[in-house]
């Protein structure tokens, strides 16, 4: 087991930071860990790379304790933290070798994270003078230094540009066949292209763990429909399957289901038959980002 957690919890003062969460992440997952600003998620980062200790409850990484052999866990951990600490006057070279006399890592690993984390034409430079992006480039190579078995990475895409994006999203997707990364992010499309699980945390607590594949196969269908005139609520709930109704603007309506099969034929056949006219009619099947808002609304 790569990473675990049991029955931990985190207080700043009488502010309940972590409530009670437990977790596993086998080798080689990637979990994608998501949640509204001030959830918890930088909180139970930190814990995991020993810069704070939990109140309550245990966590080990690589069934290394993080409060009682911290030195052992730094030695397999890589951690981006979401605000990316650097010497700006330093210049990239200089800073990563600084970082590998830290580790003990030969130099020749320098040259190897610049070329992995497409740093090489900014290697010239001081941190001060590249683009926020491009310091994140910085902050990931050094996370990478050691060669960890586990990358704890804290909103890592923060500030790339569209192109800058596919790229490290590449090279933690390939970075993912070798070594467990435990990310969070607020992009949900990043957790769909890289992600094979996503914890969901909310005030403190876990409300979802589950494996991507499990989370779409469990999304319910919503049917988006356009009346030509005002309809009753109670009318609309007659329709079998259905969940809820929602009036969204106008005479537009979403109505959600729990079934997968496709329910705009009844709903046709329904408005048919009750003398409603249909404007539009269109399927629109829950996303990751709308699950994420019902599960952290």
């Amino acid at each position: 087991m790569s990473i675990e957690v049991s029955h931990l919890s985190k207080l700043y003062g009488n502010q309940k930071a972590l409530n009670n969460i437990s977790f596993k992440i086998n080798k080689g997952e990637i979990v994608g860990f998501l949640g509204p600003n001030g959830a918890g998620k930088s909180t139970m980062m930190k814990i995991l790379t020993t810069y704070i200790e939990a109140t309550e409850g245990d966590a080990k990484v690589n069934d290394f304790d993080v409060r009682t052999n911290a030195r052992e866990v730094q030695k397999r951990v890589g951690y981006l933290p979401e605000h990316n600490p650097l010497y700006l006057d330093m210049y990239v070279k200089e800073y990563l070798g600084f970082n590998a006399d830290v580790y003990h890592v030969h130099k020749e690993r320098i040259s190897e994270v610049i070329a992995l984390t497409g740093l090489t034409p900014e290697a010239h430079k001081k941190i001060g003078q590249l683009s926020k992006g491009y310091r994140q480039r910085v902050g990931l190579a050094n996370a990478l230094l050691h060669d960890p078995e586990v990358l704890i990475l804290d909103e890592p895409t923060t500030g790339l540009d569209p192109n800058q994006l596919v790229e490290i999203r590449q090279l933690i997707k390939s970075l993912g066949t070798k070594k467990t990364v435990f990310l969070s992010t607020h992009i949900m499309q990043e957790v769909e292209a890289i992600c094979d699980r996503v914890i969901i945390i909310n005030n403190g607590e876990i409300v979802a763990d589950k494996k991507l594949t499990e989370l779409k196969a469990d999304q319910k269908q919503i049917v988006e429909v356009e009346f030509d005139y005002r309809v009753e609520d109670v009318l609309l709930n007659r329709l079998k399957h259905v969940q809820s109704v929602k009036n969204t603007h106008d005479f537009i309506y979403e109505l959600t289901f729990s079934t997968k099969e496709d329910m705009r034929p009844y709903v046709f056949d329904f408005a048919h038959d009750n003398g409603l006219k249909i404007l539009q009619l269109n399927q629109k099947n829950k996303n990751l980002e709308s699950l994420f808002r019902e599960l952290t609304a």
